[in-house]
């Protein structure tokens, strides 16, 4: 009989093309992963990998395998949800959740305390990753649950038919700055925007995206001082006065009395969905935490 274990660690070999990348998904070291696969091949009697330059290959036996692999984890993951419903339907033992940093922060950070409190036997793990990350942890079973976004008209790798989401929140941009900067009152058109010093996230961030989507059209460039990833330190830049900034509401930290929050007649914003399994679409576990993820709403909140 094939082992659990050795078909979990051949389908991440198979996603990932190195022992060494799926160790470190699986949390095994190289030597263990290695192990597992050896066993398997000794189970089936044939190869299931073969060299490829530094990396490796499935054989077409390994491929049958892989392929299949789907269908084994999907009736385990079955058998084990209807075991915990029939003992009570509470949420109990550990659910493993994925999720981008400000969906951590804005999201999940408020949950958890929630959750502890009205499911005393459930442990939450939280780790950061980005969407496709997260949502091939999920595919992968090293996750349950994933929150990712779209980037705002990007959306992250498209789901595996095996996987399910949900739409549990729209983030939105807003333009921080002093309460003394002459934007705090004035017009937000573009023309008022770049006139003004910024500090922006680096190149690559969703955040980057937004803020030169902002300036697709403009005539001219916009005057970036600083380029920094982390919102608290943007806002202690913004403080000073002089530049401002385009900040996710989910990223916002509190700004206190000296800074102040506007919202943009077109403001950037992305989806945010959780995903999970199909195959464990009757977990309490899940349940409970979808029902504590209540969408916010998109439009304008107070300033500050």
């Amino acid at each position: 009989m094939i082992e659990v274990g050795a078909l979990r660690a051949l389908r991440s070999v198979a996603a990932l093309g190195t022992l060494a990348r799926a160790a470190e998904e699986l949390g095994f070291t190289a030597s263990a992963v290695s192990q597992q696969i050896k066993r398997l091949e000794r189970q089936v009697g044939v190869p299931v990998l073969a060299p490829a330059g530094r990396g490796v290959v499935l054989t077409p036996a390994g491929q049958a395998i892989v392929d299949s692999a789907p269908e084994v984890f999907q009736a385990l993951e079955r058998c084990a949800e209807a075991a915990k419903s029939v003992s009570a339907g509470a949420p109990r033992g550990s659910l493993r959740v994925a999720a981008f940093s400000t969906a951590i922060r804005g999201l999940l950070a408020p949950v958890v305390p929630r959750l502890a409190a009205r499911c005393p036997q459930l442990r939450v793990e939280v780790t950061e990753q980005d969407p496709d990350e997260a949502l091939r942890s999920v595919g992968a079973g090293t996750a349950d649950l994933a929150l990712v976004h779209d980037a705002d008209g990007l959306p992250p790798s498209p789901p595996a038919p095996s996987l399910v989401s949900r739409w549990v929140h729209t983030d939105v941009g807003d333009l921080v700055m002093s309460r003394t900067h002459p934007l705090a009152a004035g017009p937000l058109g573009q023309a008022e925007l770049a006139g003004h010093a910024w500090v922006t996230s680096p190149p690559g961030t969703v955040c980057h995206q937004w803020f030169r989507r902002l300036f697709a059209d403009a005539p001219a460039e916009p005057d970036v001082r600083h380029s920094v990833d982390d919102f608290a330190t943007q806002l202690s830049l913004v403080a000073s006065g002089q530049v401002v900034a385009l900040i996710p509401r989910l990223a916002r930290p509190p700004l206190g009395e000296e800074l102040i929050a506007r919202p943009l007649a077109r403001a950037p914003r992305r989806e945010v969905r959780a995903a999970w399994r199909r195959s464990a679409e009757a977990s309490p576990a899940i349940r409970a935490v979808l029902a504590e993820l209540t969408p916010v709403p998109a439009g304008p909140r107070p300033a500050g």
